[in-house]
């Protein structure tokens, strides 16, 4: 199963940071400034974030001594076009399958739709005790078969993603602008769901509910079920007439809300919007060179996963702090990425360690001369048969 381009498990820093505005901590106080002591370091030493979307190694990053305005993003473009005030209120819908019946059908028209049909769509993420984050997002393609998309975050100095075929360009404050080469960007919905539903069918049981009502708009729902109950569900809200996502919603393993994706304003047209002509595609960054790093082979693996969760990374890492070396593998079934640390248990800072919120789990346990950690959007009762379950390769 190839992977180009999937949604980040976060950074060990930024969980943290997560975890602490709303956390259960089930540790000592001593223990628990030692771990976080860990996990600094760690995430300083370790590659993750936005550079990570890459199954290859990042050879030449941005360089940290750019400039780039907290206020405003380097974009090719008038930057002032793409207000929220610029959201279109009016729906001109373009009918891509008339008759769809079962949810393959209905999933294949979504597919369909976010490839071939030019769009623009507004939406809002929601958690609990936390603010609103306002979306715009954008996909047309040209006449000459160019497809381009364009991910604006709404608030504040704003992150900015324009993919051009299989090159998308990443604008945000304080980091020098950088391209990667993938053919989705890495946005809140899943981009396996949007491109590849097909291949969720080995994870998750896809269940028909009938006729709903979203935005205003006559919706088909359907429910996206783990098929061992080891994973978060979903509920997903498609458009009657177009196929296109009106609502996504995370559920616990109670069936209590964690996430919410909510479509406020939808229009699709048969022409691609004025912004992509407004693109000066020469002056976005070129994609970074990428190389294949020569690193030993982790001689551990995990004799459980959920089902249709897949190994799509690997790699041994030396921390530039501490110089502790870290093996690092990351699994995925294609909605949720679960990342899994191991290093010997002489050279931990911590002792064992649990931070959760509603939707994310940082576990950390010791087994003898072995220390795993396990981050990931699962429950932690998942998260826990995951680092029980390590076993070493070495005498095979």
């Amino acid at each position: 199963m190839k992977i180009d381009y999937r949604n980040n498990v976060p950074a060990l820093l930024v969980l943290v940071r997560v975890f602490l505005a709303n956390v259960k901590v089930s540790i000592r106080p001593r223990a628990f400034i030692k771990a976080m002591t860990y996990v600094v370091i760690t995430s300083l030493g370790l590659s993750f974030g936005s550079a990570a979307q890459e199954s290859e190694s990042v050879q030449n990053t941005p360089s940290e001594s750019a400039e780039t305005s907290s206020s405003t993003l380097s974009l090719p473009i008038d930057a002032s076009q793409t207000s929220s005030q610029a959201v279109p209120q009016a729906t001109d819908l373009v009918v891509v399958n008339a008759h769809p019946q079962t949810t393959s059908d209905w999933l294949m028209q979504l597919s369909e739709v976010v490839k071939t049909q030019n769009f623009e769509v507004a939406f809002v993420q929601s958690r609990a005790g936390r603010e609103t984050i306002p979306f715009l997002w954008r996909h047309g393609v040209l006449e000459d078969g160019t497809s381009m998309e364009q991910l604006n975050l709404q608030n504040g100095p704003g992150r900015e993603q324009i993919r051009v075929n299989g090159i998308v360009s990443v604008f945000e404050p304080d980091v020098s602008p950088y391209s990667l080469r993938s053919e989705f960007i890495n946005g809140p919905i899943p981009s396996e769901l949007l491109h590849h539903p097909d291949r969720l069918k080995s994870g998750y049981e896809f269940v028909s509910v009938g006729r709903a009502r979203v935005a205003g708009r006559p919706a088909q729902q359907i429910r996206i079920v783990s098929r061992d109950n080891s994973r978060f569900s979903y509920q997903l809200w498609l458009d009657e007439d177009s196929g296109m996502v009106l609502k996504l919603n995370m559920l616990d393993l109670q069936g209590g809300l964690l996430e919410q994706i909510q479509v406020t304003s939808l229009k699709i047209t048969d022409a691609p919007d004025d912004y992509f002509a407004r693109i000066n595609q020469a002056s976005l960054p070129k994609p970074m060179a990428l190389t294949q790093k020569q690193s030993r082979q982790p001689n551990w693996e995990v004799k459980y996963l959920p089902n249709g969760m897949e190994e799509v990374r690997g790699d041994t890492r030396r921390l530039a702090l501490t110089g502790q070396v870290v093996e690092y593998k990351m699994y995925s079934d294609g909605l949720v990425d679960v990342s899994v640390y191991v290093q010997p248990a002489k050279d931990a800072l911590g002792g064992d360690l649990v931070l959760r919120n509603d939707l994310s789990t940082f576990l950390t346990l010791t087994d003898g001369n072995t220390q795993v950690t396990v981050v990931g959007e699962i429950p932690l009762q998942t998260a826990n048969a995951i680092a029980t379950s390590l076993s070493s390769t070495a005498d095979k």
